[in-house]
């Protein structure tokens, strides 16, 4: 019988290991993606959607789903938003919020000459022509106080009446940016009310209460320069909201600031770190929130000292090699989140706030996962070149080898100053390029939050600088390993990684065996004269380039500047560029291919006209990985 028992286990151990493969692109776009919607009304469980792709289709699926708090199986539902509170109807129950555009400027021909009704040119007079994506249309979002009638809207009124700005902020704003006070009385709103070139050069967002009856507007964070945003109330009626201090610093120390009426209190004004999101507590007492540390993302609570005396104290919740990715609401002495690491994509989780403990809740990808090898994911620090202590996050392939040798990609994060911690991409995904059998080495360089906010800031202004000798100093120490083949280390990076690429191109002293940059910035002089948001070339790069007075801002143009090292570059390069990116315009990325194909580089360029800073369509996504995963294999 032992025997028997012995054969039937070892069967099933050599099924298990045969059913095992490593991640692809179709897979990866196969798994589920969940979206939670918030806690139930009765308190009990979670309403969240998944949605799944099906490429032989081309067919995107979403099914509704809730799942008790304290665990269980998930039922499906046609209505689980409409379980959670509307947060949308006033604490009364009297009136509504909603958000609408309002055309308020001609920018169309045809509007302005109403006989040439076949016109399709725009005209503009002033900066912020275009955002992001989008091309200014003379449309802003404005909220509607809306008074009920049963289920019907009596009447609506413009809180916001001919006054060119947004609210929700375009173009990623949302919910957070307009609520009811707790007596109905109020509308607290998030807006820049700055237009043109203010508003193209300025970061100062500020928090407005509407009076319902008076009609007046008050500006609650009056002198507070830069975004103000995410207005919130406890229980307690105590409102609170996040904070930058810096005007044009996009990327500033963010704070959480509570208005006592007479006087606003920040409370994480000592703590050396940036705050991402936060909640206040069911009691009003003290403020949870989520913030990267030493390259993952961790749940905190930070206590409100009320009017008293005493100091604000901030205590780090959760600890481990993940991402509290976001709060969805507090049960208890629960916080229910989602979670993500390297190896897997989001799922909800609730976390014991005492202990900081967690249990997961949805297994969405389970079955997915269970035909998928695993990465093994390495913690690793390094000393920089000015003496600092760097972290780096070390990729593995499935089943590494240690006897053997493997080319090894240096990973640049954009941002710049955005966490490289365990998030998990779609599309720049670590699993799947560790699972096509590369090492991934991805430093947390000069300029990532979760590291205090002097590494933080280093990089403003510096593009070029120390952050640059970071990289070197990640591939090079890595590189001493016996299993890296230090014949085929490859770059790659979007956004400031697309810079980054383009830059070490030209200074990498035949390190780098290729190249992949996605939507990075090549010129800074032709990236000052066309991107949208001039806050942030103002204050990364010092300003503009004919402040010949300016030396931060020559330095950049100059010593900074990839387009000035192009004489230098040697190595095959593939260039991707999205045609609807306004950030990082399309002319950065022809410029760079023109130069490498004018100098006889081997350089291919892929050119996405419909897709923006992202590639945000599932089948252009899957263009993406096989092009991606095509040059690694041609190059390196």
């Amino acid at each position: 019988m032992r025997k028997i028992t012995t054969v039937i286990l070892f069967f099933a151990y050599v099924v298990s290991v045969s059913a095992q493969q490593n991640l692809t692109p179709e897979m990866l776009l196969q798994l589920a993606r969940i979206n939670a919607f918030g806690i139930t009304k009765d308190g009990k469980s979670v309403a969240y959607s998944v949605r799944t792709y099906n490429v032989e289709n081309n067919k995107k699926t979403t099914n509704s789903y809730i799942i008790p708090i304290t665990g269980g199986a998930s039922v499906i539902t046609e209505n689980a938003a409409d379980l959670i509170a509307n947060n949308r109807i006033s604490p009364d129950g009297k009136m509504s919020l909603s958000a609408y555009d309002v055309k308020l400027k001609k920018i169309f021909g045809k509007d302005i000459y109403p006989d040439l009704s076949k016109s399709d040119v725009m005209v503009y007079d002033n900066l912020n022509y275009r955002h992001w994506d989008n091309w200014e249309d003379g449309a802003y979002s404005h909220i509607f106080v809306n008074r009920l009638s049963g289920n019907a809207i009596a009447d609506s009124i413009d809180i916001m009446p001919n006054e060119p700005y947004d609210c929700p902020q375009k173009p990623f704003g949302g919910d957070e940016d307009f609520i009811w006070s707790p007596d109905s009385k109020q509308v607290i709103y998030v807006t820049k009310k700055k237009f043109g070139k203010e508003y193209a050069q300025s970061t100062n967002t500020d928090i407005y209460s509407y009076d319902i009856l008076t009609k007046r507007t008050t500006n609650l964070s009056e002198g507070m320069m830069g975004y103000d945003v995410q207005p919130a109330f406890s229980v307690l009626g105590r409102l609170a909201w996040l904070s930058m201090k810096t005007d044009g610093y996009e990327s500033d120390k963010n704070d959480i600031i509570v208005d006592y009426g007479t006087l606003r209190l920040n409370l994480t004004k000592d703590w050396d770190g940036t705050v991402t999101d936060f909640k206040w507590s069911a009691d009003g007492k003290k403020v949870f929130f989520v913030a990267p540390i030493d390259g993952t993302v961790q749940l905190f609570e930070v206590t409100d000292p009320g009017l008293t005396k005493k100091l604000p104290v901030v205590k780090q919740i959760t600890k481990g090699d993940y991402d509290v990715q976001s709060m969805i609401g507090q049960s208890g002495n629960t916080m229910v989140i989602t979670r993500t690491d390297m190896n897997h994509a989001a799922e909800i989780y609730i976390v014991d706030l005492t202990t900081g403990s967690m249990k997961q809740l949805t297994h969405e990808n389970d079955a997915n996962y269970s035909t998928i090898s695993m990465s093994k994911i390495e913690k690793r620090y390094v000393t920089t070149t000015d003496g600092q202590k760097m972290l780096e996050w070390i990729i593995y392939p499935p089943n590494f080898d240690p006897t053997k040798k493997y080319p090894t990609l240096l990973y640049c994060q954009g941002g710049p100053q955005s966490p490289l911690s365990q998030f998990y991409s779609f599309r720049w995904n670590f699993q799947l390029m560790a699972a096509n059998g590369y090492i991934v080495v991805a430093p947390n360089r000069r300029g990532m939050p979760g590291h205090g906010v002097k590494w933080n800031e280093q990089i403003s202004k510096d593009y070029g600088g120390q952050n640059m000798q970071d990289y070197f100093t990640a591939i090079d120490e890595f590189a001493k390993e016996p299993y890296c083949d230090k014949n085929r280390l490859g770059c790659i990076g979007a956004s400031y990684g697309g810079y980054s690429v383009y830059y070490l191109a030209g200074i990498h002293e035949k390190r780098f065996k290729t190249f992949i940059a996605h939507d990075g910035i090549f010129d800074w002089r032709s990236m000052y004269g066309t991107t949208e948001e001039m806050w942030f070339v103002n204050w990364d790069i010092g300003g503009a380039y004919w402040d010949k007075d300016n030396a931060a801002a020559q330095k950049s143009y100059n010593q900074y500047n990839p387009v000035n090292l192009v004489k230098k570059w040697d190595t095959p390069i593939l260039i991707i560029q999205g045609g609807q990116d306004y950030r990082v315009p399309i002319e950065q990325g022809l410029g760079a291919f023109q130069a490498a194909q004018l100098q006889g580089i081997k350089s291919k360029l892929l050119y996405f006209p419909n897709e923006n800073h992202w590639v945000l369509k599932d089948q252009n996504g899957l263009v993406w990985q096989r092009e991606f995963y095509k040059w690694l294999k041609e190059t390196l």
